[in-house]
């Protein structure tokens, strides 16, 4: 059973992560979401508008890990096939970068933006060429 509904960011739901999120507790914290969702959705008059979650990760203790990482795609992912989005509220600076360098900055974070605030860009799947390296070659050069 879910704990009473923390409201915040104008009576968005909130879903508090634990100090330590294990791969055990991913599909639990699913769960969880859902039945947030549902509940939120059920005490709203616009059970249909876009519903935003705000995800407390402040809790987590120690340097961020991939199994919390997991978890953060998991629960945007359970949100998005319910029709709502998860937004991230205490992040630090190392979970931000770490969210940043797996490539998830436009999905997990509240902003969309990197770590330094820069607007991340060159997707891998766009097969964009690096800037600056250009490969020239000389009449004559023997092949390697």
């Amino acid at each position: 059973m879910v704990q009473p509904v923390p409201r915040s960011d104008g009576g968005s739901p909130v879903l508090v992560l634990p100090a330590r999120v294990t791969r055990e507790a991913v599909p639990v914290l699913c769960e969880r979401l859902r039945c947030l969702l549902a509940e939120h959705r059920g005490n709203t008059a616009t059970a249909a508008a876009p519903v935003t979650v705000v995800c407390d990760v402040s809790g987590p203790a120690g340097e961020p890990d991939a199994v919390l990482i997991d978890a953060l795609a998991r629960l945007q992912l359970t949100a998005r096939r319910q029709g709502a989005r998860v937004v991230l509220r205490g992040a630090g600076r190392p979970l931000r970068e770490l969210i940043a360098l797996v490539g998830l900055a436009g999905t997990l974070d509240r902003h969309g933006l990197g770590p330094a605030g820069l607007q991340m860009r060159g997707q891998s799947e766009e097969r964009e060429e690096p800037l600056g390296v250009e490969e020239g070659v000389e009449p004559g050069d023997a092949a390697l």
